[in-house]
């Protein structure tokens, strides 16, 4: 028998999933199982064996903890199921409908003699989505295989994420996760063990990492960034300087691979993915603010710039538990300095003895004294991190996508969602509000530059996704995009692309980033060339 925690007065399920013919041999003779009743109930079947469960985005079941019970003033009880995590959890009441109940006379003895009332149970109904089926299957057999070549590269690309967004009404047209799992465990009965492989660490297979978690979006940020740096008067009709190096104060910031290029267009800048050119924009806005005398943010036109575009806060998605990112500010670096003082000075005096490696623990015991001395400054540094999206700034691959959709779409910002329509148990079928859109300010000609601009990152030599889309077929379905490379101390890189298409009439935003997998156009861009070309196919 399986483990029951139910009410005496109510039967004990002793097997689940029974063979038809064995349940019709009980029902035929029930004189010869007297107290045994075969019911039926709804179970959750998923299409994992051809891929396309989207399990992280639909999430799953689970019986209700005491607190959920006492909350719902009798509507579920402790042998219920109720939604977990995602789908199932945002639109759990909607799913559920109603429970039945049976009111039943008992004798001295506690026994059952007569029932005194019933009330049938009344089913939930069917929430249409906005996933489609086999793009959501492309998408992750994409991300399965980026993720293996990375791997037989060198790299560990322990975890990644690709996301496909609607850019017509902000549907979620895929999206998937890796490392993954097949969500009919929840259907079948999980074990200890496999609950805590689930469950465990960083790299659960339980995580929706297109929302739910949040790491510097490096060189994709530049998107957001040139807007900023016209709202700081740069004049992008001006040459920028592309030097190999940039140094403030008494750090020097390097170019990706120090490579220089010298006097350069603005569009040039983004087609190479300059780094030096954002530094100097970001040191000028700096002193421009005061400096480290500066006491708020106001003005500062990187950072507002950033939050207009929807950066550090939610997008609003239906999806339980979606990170805010962060764009961290001088009221953030001062609330940051005041958690974490004590514990710097403390490994300041201490100097790290754990760490065997001589030179990570100069920077470790160098590190924690600067923050425990002065790390509520915010410094030409963080700004300058901040310009390319390294630092403290974090975003979601969601947050991101949503970017990429409003340049694509000079400046409309889609709300992206995932519920579409439900269907009532009689079949009435409703249409779920969609989120509103908004208008953000792309100021002067920042919007058509970067469209042009990531245009030519996919296309035009020394673009830095050129490589990986090399025999597309552009001319029927032309991309933009842009590629990142994260540095994580103490990890390999992080690879991001960010991308939409058709570029004459944008359509979809694709946008993929594998943790600890290299460079951007090495490892994210061709990923994201296989889910273009599924979506171009679908056009066909």
């Amino acid at each position: 028998p399986h483990c029951w925690a139910g009410s005496a007065l109510v039967p004990v399920p002793v097997a689940v999933d029974v063979d038809p013919a064995d349940a019709a041999r009980l029902t035929e003779r029930p004189e010869l199982y007297p107290g045994v009743a075969v019911t039926s109930q709804p179970v959750r079947s998923y299409p994992r064996a051809k891929g396309g469960g989207a399990p992280q985005t639909t999430g799953y079941l689970t019986r209700p903890d005491a607190e959920t019970v006492e909350a719902s003033d009798g509507a579920i009880t402790d042998a219920d199921l109720v939604g977990a995590s995602g789908l199932e959890r945002q639109y759990d009441e909607l799913l559920r409908g109603s429970g039945g109940y049976s009111e039943v006379r008992v004798d001295a003895r506690g026994v059952a003699v007569a029932e005194t009332a019933r009330r049938e149970p009344v089913p939930g109904s069917d929430l249409v989505t906005t996933l489609d089926l086999p793009v959501q299957r492309a998408t992750e057999a994409a991300l399965a295989d980026g993720v293996r070549q990375a791997r037989d590269r060198g790299h560990r690309a322990d975890t990644a994420a690709a996301v496909v967004l609607d850019l017509r009404d902000g549907g979620i047209v895929a999206s998937a996760s890796v490392p993954t799992y097949d969500p009919s465990v929840w259907s079948q009965g999980v074990s200890q063990e496999q609950y805590d492989d689930l469950t465990s660490g960083d790299r659960s297979p339980l995580i929706d990492r297109v929302t739910g978690v949040a790491q510097p979006p490096a060189s994709t940020f530049k998107a957001v960034t040139l807007p900023g740096a016209v709202a700081a008067g740069t004049d992008l009709d001006d040459k920028a300087h592309c030097s190999s190096s940039y140094r403030i104060g008494d750090r020097t910031f390097n170019n990706y691979e120090s490579r220089a290029y010298g006097w350069i267009t603005w569009r040039e800048a983004i087609k190479v993915s300059c780094d030096t050119v954002f530094y100097r924009v970001a040191e000028q806005v700096w002193r421009d603010q005061g400096g480290l005398s500066a006491d708020d943010d106001g003005g500062d036109p990187l950072i507002e710039t950033a939050r207009d575009m929807g950066l550090g806060e939610e997008t609003g998605v239906d999806l339980p538990g979606e990170s805010a990112g962060r764009i961290p500010d001088r009221a953030w670096k001062r609330q940051w300095w005041s958690s974490t003082k004590d514990a710097s000075c403390r490994d300041a005096r201490r100097g790290h003895p754990e760490v065997t490696d001589r030179t990570r623990r100069e920077y470790l015991t160098a590190l924690a004294k600067e923050n425990c001395e002065s790390g509520y400054q915010f410094r030409p540094g963080d700004e300058a991190n901040l310009s390319i999206g390294q630092g403290d700034v974090t975003a979601t691959l969601l947050q991101m996508a949503q970017v990429y959709g409003t340049i694509a779409l000079d400046g409309t910002e889609v709300s992206p969602h995932l519920g579409a329509e439900e269907v009532a148990p009689d079949g009435t079928r409703t249409e779920l509000a969609a989120p509103a859109t908004r208008e953000v300010d792309l100021p002067g000609h920042s919007g058509s530059l970067l469209r042009a601009a990531l245009g030519d990152v996919v296309t035009e030599p020394g673009g830095t996704a050129r490589s990986a889309f090399a025999g597309f077929p552009m001319q029927r379905w032309p991309v933009a995009g842009k590629t990142g490379t994260a540095e994580v101390y103490g990890k390999q890189d992080t690879a991001w692309f960010v991308s939409y298409a058709p570029t004459t009439k944008p359509r979809y935003v694709v946008a993929v980033v594998v943790s600890q997998g290299g460079t951007g156009g090495a490892t994210a861009a061709p990923i994201a060339r296989e889910i273009h070309e599924q979506l171009a196919g679908a056009q066909d």
